[in-house]
């Protein structure tokens, strides 16, 4: 008999370094890549690989994320699946969850009503693609209490990450440290490290176990990655999965093993930029393992106008339906649906999300501009940083981002 699973997705991400884009709604809800949410990647994967009981543990701001999640990701209930959100509800205590391993800990009713043997925790706001089959295997067989998704990434990046160091064997965590000065490289590769994804696979009995203990210390940070984990590898119970033996149907040489947190607005950014290239470096067209959405009724993307320099064309670029391109130039960019650029407007290297609109002759240079954005003619974004800076957010990188339905001075 195959064994019993429940996944559970971490999506409570307050995602203040996205701000403005995180302004009123949830870090897992924000719009990606034209057409999806962050959290549909996550689901997709899980969705794909055959685990369908999926419940949404939800916190800041969740209504539109609530929203998608109801509206998109419909399971058979005659077979008894499921995606569903589920906010914190109070049950052990007047207090909201106070963090990743509090919102598993009041939420121990969901594994109680699914009897499962396995949990898979999974984040919700990673861009990546991940054949969680293959995990949950590689755990059962070892027989660890939990174990962990790991990326190799070099060593004089270690401060940047989670670091999961493990044993002469490669597999057995000997350490769980955030960010470390001092990270020791791999076995097999000194020059390497194990950066951990913020996924996980847990014997449902030990999940319980460490999490019940967790919550009786007050002094605890009640996270997953901070506090949980370093629990089970100090017990001798955590495993490492090594992400570059996951195998995902239809990835291709250039995007196999692509994985990104786009906590930034510069990463979230450069995630977008890896969508656009001839071979992409992150490939969206990989129909064997399909990204899952909500598909609106929109109309095919519309390019008009072809009068001397009036000529509506994209190059480099993914263009959503419901857009229409009008006498335009688009380059190197990423357009949602229902964007309208008019005429003699130039723009590139942007992210234009549902909605927006560009007037004429305006210009539009590494930006993103977030749902129902309106540039009136002739203004410009991103040619003078300095003029930006006083009025819209600008990155560490010099990507300006203008917040959701802001309308542009001119």
């Amino acid at each position: 008999m195959a064994a019993k699973v429940l996944a559970i997705v971490l999506a409570g991400g307050e995602g203040k370094r996205l701000m403005p884009l995180t302004a009123d709604r949830a870090k897992p809800a924000v719009p990606f890549g034209g057409m999806y949410r962050m959290v549909d990647f996550v689901l997709s994967n899980l969705a794909n690989a055959g685990f369908l009981k999926i419940v949404v543990l939800t916190q800041y701001k969740s209504h539109s994320l609530d929203r998608h999640i109801t509206k998109t990701w419909r399971m058979s209930t005659l077979l008894g699946n499921y995606v569903t959100p589920v906010p914190a509800q109070q049950r052990r205590g007047p207090w909201w969850f106070a963090g990743s391993a509090d919102a598993i800990y009041q939420s121990f009713n969901l594994i109680n009503d699914e009897q499962p043997d396995y949990v898979i925790v999974f984040g919700a706001d990673h861009i990546y693609r991940m054949d969680p089959r293959q995990m949950v295997d590689d755990h059962i067989a070892s027989g660890a209490a939990v174990t962990v998704a790991g990326i190799r990434q070099p060593l004089s990046t270690a401060d940047q990450f989670g670091v999961i160091e493990v044993g002469p064997d490669g597999k057995r965590i000997t350490s769980f440290r955030e960010k470390p000065t001092d990270a020791v490289g791999l076995p097999d590769a000194p020059d390497q490290i194990y950066a951990s994804m913020g996924n996980y696979v847990f014997s449902t009995r030990a999940l319980c176990e460490v999490v019940e203990r967790d919550a009786a210390d007050k002094t605890s940070k009640h996270d997953m990655g901070g506090s949980i984990i370093p629990m089970l590898v100090e017990r001798g119970e955590a495993n490492v999965y090594d992400f570059k033996d996951n195998e995902v149907p239809g990835s291709t040489d250039r995007d196999r093993g692509y994985w990104r947190d786009v906590g930034t607005l510069d990463s979230f950014y450069d995630a977008h930029m890896d969508l656009i290239n001839v071979h992409p470096v992150f490939n969206l067209y990989n129909f064997d393992w399909p990204i899952y959405t909500d598909q609106p009724p929109y109309p095919p993307a519309k390019f008009v106008h072809q009068w001397g320099e009036r000529v509506g064309r994209a190059v480099g670029s993914m263009i959503s339906p419901g857009a229409v391109i009008s006498g335009s130039l688009v380059e190197n960019s990423v357009v949602s649906p229902k964007v309208k650029v008019h005429s003699w407007a130039q723009v590139d290297g942007a992210v234009l999300m549902e909605g927006v609109e560009i007037g004429r002759h305006a210009v539009v240079r590494r930006a993103i501009l977030d749902k129902n954005v309106f540039v009136p003619e002739g203004a410009e974004i991103g040619v003078d940083l300095e003029k930006d800076r006083q009025r819209y957010t600008v990155s560490d990188n010099g990507v300006v981002v203008i917040g959701k339905g802001q309308r542009v001075e001119p």
